[in-house]
Formats: structure tokens, C-alpha cells, sequence
């Protein structure tokens, strides 16, 4: 299915609805309505055109949160045109690399991210853009498209070697949004808010279409910032909040009876995009009074899978796989192994990205049988739900045993004072291998001799 169809539900079909609120620049609130929204993209979709952008072009976006980035997507996604979304903290090496292999006709971005980018791809000014659109036809232009249509390139993280384009169609992001709207039965009465970056698919891909499909009232921030965020919560009393581990380790830092007051309106509180310490889902449920549901999903197949809405939301996995999701979890040579037995994740459905833009060799190996190979290592339990391990890549094999650093990481964090754990692998001349924990503590609680021991 195309987007623009699911898009109207709201654009349409819910015009006169306050959609977005936001602060602007001098600290003020700006909102704006749905159908504010659509003549705001319709006019920008005729600047583009005007510009020379047509069906099948790149645009990239190098841009904090802000209107003019969603004024992008709807617009792109009328004109046909591809986005190319770009992490704000990526520098020279980054940038060069992702400009260079998309190829965009231009880079939308703003002053105080400009001067970051290489010479020699025209940069067009985010604000400057919007005041010229200010002046377009308001009357939409629509291309026809269908559900292959690619819509953006977002790049992986590049763990191993330069990283790579997802091509994401808008396929794609219709089976995502559907299924989480209905899966979590999100309705225009929802408050939604949103600090994850619209250029990471958790922020794009399910916070921006959870949304648009549904029609519910949003308020986003450029960025999270815990000092600020219990005021956040307290001033628009948001149901919806997607976030990072990260995110709500910094929550549990409130006093309880703010803690208590904001889990009493929060309806559903999401966390994806790295794993979730079970001592911070069980420390959370007991501050807020509201259970996190962990999800699992990774820019080439946006999500995969997550804890039921309604159901047992166990701590340490990242629930049953989403309906339109097959898993199979395979040994080295492809076969898939029993219940209970560790092997990487494969999955298929209609939300899994057409391939690496201009990587065929890429693409090939990544998909076997029409399976796509996550690189991540999993279990799935008798009753379906799955815990991830860890990178295939970041597998460490000491003595001829296979050590997962999730599972090291989850025991570190049960000890006093440890507030985060990473595992890595280093060489050593006897073992091959071995581990090596680098912890965040409390000083005043942390025990060394306890955790080593």
C-alpha cells in the first residue's frame, strides 16, 4: 500500500485537529493543524518540482527535529522523490561518504549545521526554503505511487566497513505503521511525545506514522533532555512516549511522586533501538507504575518484533514477532535450530528494505532465499518470545565457548551501582579471546571486588 492514502486519514480527513505542537527558536510554542500541515507540504512539493526534483530523486536532510523536516517527508512522499535522512552528530568522513553514495540533487539543512557538510553539493537553507514555499499553490500534487515506491535511504550504523543505504519503500512504512496503530491501538485521543530523532528510523519510521496514521496530537522536542524532561511531561501530559534505554535510565532519576504522577496519564511507554537492562524495566515499573514494552527492529526492516500491548510484557526480551513478520533463528550453515538454542535471527515480510542502494554484492549476501539476515543472535522461547544476545560480529570466542556480552552486561547491571555495562571482546594469546566490561557507576554504591566476583 502507498502512504498518501494512510496520510489523509489525518491530512483530510482530520484537517481542522491541532496535529503538532512544538517551541520555536525564541522559546514560544508553535502549532499547527493538519491541514496546515498538507498546504504547508503541498506548497513545498511545488518549490521542489520548480526546483528540478522529480520522481525517483534524492533529497538529503541534515537537520535537528523541527516542522520543516516533516514538511520534507510529506512533500517527498507526493513528489515521488526519496529522502535521505542524516544523523546530525555525523562529521566530515560520515557525510562525504553518504552525500557521495546517494548522490542527492541537494541538502536541506540550517546554520548551525551547515558549515559541517562538504563543498560541492548545493545546500538549501530549511527556513529560507519555507518562506519561498510560503509562496506556492496550496493545491497538491500527487504522483502516482504504490506500495514498491522507495520513499527514503536511511544508512546503517557501519559496524563493519562503510556504512550502507536501506532503501525503504513506501511499503514498507505503511505495513510498520499499520500494524503498530492497530497493535497498540493508538487513536486521535493519544498525546504523543516525541524527542527521538526523525532521522533514525524509531523516530521516523514509528513515532512519525504512529501519528499521521492515527490522527492523535503530537509535541516534539529537537532533542531529549532529561533536565528538562520531567517539566515536559508534567506540561502536555502525554499517554505515548517511544525512547531509548538511555532515556529511561535518566527517568528513573525523578522523585517518585513525579515519577508516579506522569506513569498515572503514560498509557504505553515504548523503548527500542538497543537493548533495554532488565533492572531498568523492573525499576521502572516500580517508580511509574507503567511497564515498558521493548521492541526490536533495525533500519533495514524497521520493526520485527515486540512485547504485546496486551500480554505478558517479559523483561530481558523483545516479545513475539509482529503479524506480518516471519522469524526463523538458523545455525551457521542455514539450518534453523530448536527452541532454546542461540542462532541468528532471519526474518520476512513486507517491511523488509528492497536492498542496499548501488550495493549488489551487499544485497546478496545480506538475503538468502528471500530471508533477510539480521546479524543479530537470539533465542526464542517455547512460547514465542525472543531475547537477543548480541551482534553475530560482536560473538566472543574464549576457549572454544561462545560468550554473548548481553548476557555478562545483564549480570553487571544487577550489581549495586552499576547504572551501565558494555562487553567487548579483546585478543589473548591463550583464550583467543576474552572479555572485558567497561561500567558507568555510583561510587558511593559500587562494590569492584563484588562485580568481579
Amino acid at each position: 500500500m502507498a502512504l498518501l492514502p494512510l496520510f489523509d486519514l489525518s491530512l483530510r480527513g482530520r484537517a481542522d485537529r491541532v496535529a503538532l505542537e512544538m517551541e520555536a527558536p525564541d522559546d514560544s510554542r508553535q502549532t499547527f493543524s493538519f491541514g496546515e500541515l498538507e498546504a504547508r507540504s503541498n506548497r513545498l512539493a511545488h518549490l521542489l518540482r520548480a526546483r528540478g526534483l522529480r520522481p525517483g530523486d534524492r533529497l538529503a536532510c541534515f537537520l535537528q527535529n523541527r516542522v520543516e523536516v516533516i514538511d520534507l517527508w510529506l512533500a517527498g512522499v507526493k513528489l515521488g522523490g526519496i529522502l535521505v535522512p542524516i544523523n546530525v552528530l555525523y562529521r566530515e568522513r560520515e557525510l562525504t561518504h553518504i552525500l557521495t553514495d546517494s548522490a542527492p540533487a541537494a541538502v536541506v539543512t540550517s546554520p548551525d549545521l551547515a558549515g559541517f557538510l562538504p563543498a560541492g553539493l548545493p545546500q538549501w537553507d530549511a527556513a529560507a526554503l519555507a518562506a519561498e514555499a510560503a509562496g506556492q499553490s496550496a493545491e497538491r500534487i500527487a504522483i502516482p505511487a504504490d506500495a514498491d515506491t522507495p520513499a527514503a535511504i536511511i544508512y546503517t550504523s557501519g559496524t563493519t566497513g562503510a556504512s550502507k543505504g536501506a532503501v525503504l519503500t513506501q511499503g514498507n512504512f505503511a505495513t510498520n505503521g499499520l500494524a503498530l496503530v492497530t497493535g497498540w491501538g493508538i487513536t486521535e485521543a493519544d498525546r504523543y511525545l516525541a524527542a527521538l530523532p526523525l532521522f533514525h528510523v524509531h523516530g521516523l519510521a514509528n513515532g512519525l506514522h504512529c501519528w499521521l496514521f492515527s490522527g492523535c496530537r503530537m509535541r516534539l522536542y529537537q532533542r531529549f533532555e532529561h533536565a528538562r524532561a520531567a517539566a515536559w511531561f508534567e506540561d502536555f501530559r502525554p499517554s505515548l512516549f517511544f525512547g531509548v534505554p538511555a532515556m529511561f535510565v535518566r527517568l528513573l532519576e525523578l522523585p517518585p511522586e513525579q515519577a508516579r504522577a506522569i506513569g498515572a496519564r503514560l498509557r504505553l511507554a515504548v523503548s527500542g533501538s538497543a537493548p533495554l537492562p532488565a533492572e531498568v524495566h523492573a525499576r521502572f515499573r516500580e517508580l511509574f507504575g507503567s511497564v515498558i514494552l521493548e521492541r526490536y527492529g533495525m533500519t533495514e526492516t524497521l520493526m520485527n518484533a515486540g512485547n504485546p500491548y496486551a500480554g505478558e510484557r517479559r523483561p530481558g526480551t523483545v516479545g513475539l514477532p509482529l503479524p506480518h513478520v516471519a522469524v526463523r533463528i538458523c545455525d551457521e550453515t542455514g539450518a534453523t535450530v530448536s527452541d532454546g538454542t542461540p542462532g541468528e535471527l532471519w526474518v520476512k515480510g513486507p517491511h523488509v528494505c528492497a536492498g542496499y542502494w548501488r550495493r549488489p554484492e551487499a544485497t546478496a549476501a545480506a538475503w538468502h532465499d528471500g530471508w533477510f539476515r539480521t546479524g543479530d543472535i537470539g533465542v526464542r522461547s517455547p512460547d514465542g518470545y525472543l531475547t537477543l544476545q548480541g551482534r553475530r560480529s560482536d560473538l566472543i570466542i574464549s576457549g572454544g565457548f561462545n560468550l554473548y556480552p548481553r548476557e555478562i552486561e545483564e549480570l553487571l547491571l544487577e550489581q549495586p551501582g552499576v547504572r551501565e555495562a558494555a562487553v567487548v571482546g579483546i585478543p589473548d594469546a591463550v583464550r583467543g579471546e576474552v572479555p572485558v566490561a567497561y561500567v558507568a557507576v555510583d561510587a558511593a554504591r559500587f562494590d569492584e571486588a563484588a562485580a568481579i566476583e
